[in-house]
């Protein structure tokens, strides 16, 4: 995203190695029993979108100063007023054992970002929960499968900006640290759920198609000249690298295709949706779902950007400036919801 583009042979690996995902599963068939449930983990999730007191300096990269949020505002701002919105703390499991009851997988859903303290390129947290709830649920066999998925953390991450800043840490440790407190929670879940081998499964998608925010003329012709003066060099700033995205979208389509998706297994619903979703649209599919236990998958099928809903948009913010990172429609949130809860009734018939 912004001054990077696709590495066309990565895309090509990536494609390879999901398909001999594929395959290695397929090949390892086994009977097995299921069991879903959930656990709370509070201590690992904050809001990163802060409201911030009337007057206090809050410009967005378009030249404008309506923006009533601020994301990662800093440690104790004294500008904060309150989170504009809400966190997801369960941590949410597929549980998978072997008919004499020892581990074989665990699937994990947890509404938090990225930390980011490992190199740039890892798994981050999500790759050390893998290789560490193994171990947490005593699994023996070395083919025990651990996964996390990212939750409807859009607007959520591991920083309370409302404290002090943590002491310095070593490469790696807050990765470490969020991975085993997930891991616990986890656990928890898992040997709390009732296991059955008589689970049923079920499956529904739906393409819906959604307008694009493009920049209006003068918009565009304002990008342009904030990049003629940069020619030449690495843009620097907000200002020029949203210019650069300003005019890349005025490229986009009007309207661009998504795919919703709703699986069940058993009596658990999982929804994907190809966004960075915000953490009350998952709380509104738990609510309205027709199943008990229901979690939605951020990026799954695909990537359009954030999604704040349309509320969260009126308070601006970075998730909902206009970029190739965020630029659905203001009422996407709405559409993308009705779809999901649709589908998740689709599967419980």
């Amino acid at each position: 995203m912004f001054q990077s583009d696709p590495d066309e042979g990565y895309v090509r690996f990536l494609t390879d190695r999901i398909a001999e995902g594929i395959e290695k599963a397929h090949s390892r068939l086994a009977p097995a029993r299921a069991g879903w449930g959930g656990a709370a983990e509070p201590n690992q999730v904050f809001n990163r979108r802060w409201k911030m007191k009337p007057g206090v300096d809050n410009a967005d990269p378009f030249g404008r100063t309506t923006d009533k949020v601020k994301m990662n505002p800093g440690y104790q701002n004294p500008g904060l007023f309150e989170p504009a919105g809400p966190t997801d703390p369960e941590v949410s499991v597929l549980s998978i054992r072997t008919p004499d009851d020892k581990p074989l997988a665990l699937y994990a859903n947890y509404s938090l970002h990225y930390v980011g303290d490992l190199p740039a390129l890892s798994a981050d947290y999500f790759g050390v929960f893998g290789d560490r709830i193994g171990g947490l649920l005593g699994a023996t066999d070395t083919g025990f499968v651990g996964l996390l998925s990212n939750g409807t953390s859009g607007d959520v991450n591991n920083i309370n900006f409302a404290g002090p800043p943590p002491g310095k840490r070593v490469p790696g440790e807050q990765s470490r640290v969020v991975a085993e407190a997930v891991g616990m929670a986890a656990k928890k879940a898992a040997m709390a759920t009732n296991y059955r081998g008589d689970v049923t499964l079920a499956v529904a998608e739906k393409e819906i198609e959604l307008g694009v925010r493009k920049p209006t003329a003068e918009e565009l012709v304002r990008a342009e000249a904030v990049l003629e003066k940069a020619t030449g060099r690495e843009l620097k700033g907000v200002e020029e690298i949203y210019a650069r995205e300003t005019v890349l979208l005025a490229k986009y389509p009007d309207r661009v295709k998504l795919k919703i998706q709703a699986i069940r297994v058993g009596e658990l619903g999982i929804v994907a949706i190809p966004c960075e979703v915000f953490t009350e649209i998952g709380l509104e599919i738990k609510k309205t779902s027709p199943l008990k236990r229901t979690f939605t998958v951020s990026l799954g099928n695909g990537y359009n950007g954030y999604l704040p809903t349309p509320a969260q948009h009126a308070l601006g913010g970075y998730e909902t400036w206009r970029a190739r990172s965020s630029y659905l429609e203001v009422q996407a949130s709405d559409a993308i919801l009705k779809t999901a809860v649709e589908l998740l009734g689709m599967v419980t018939k």
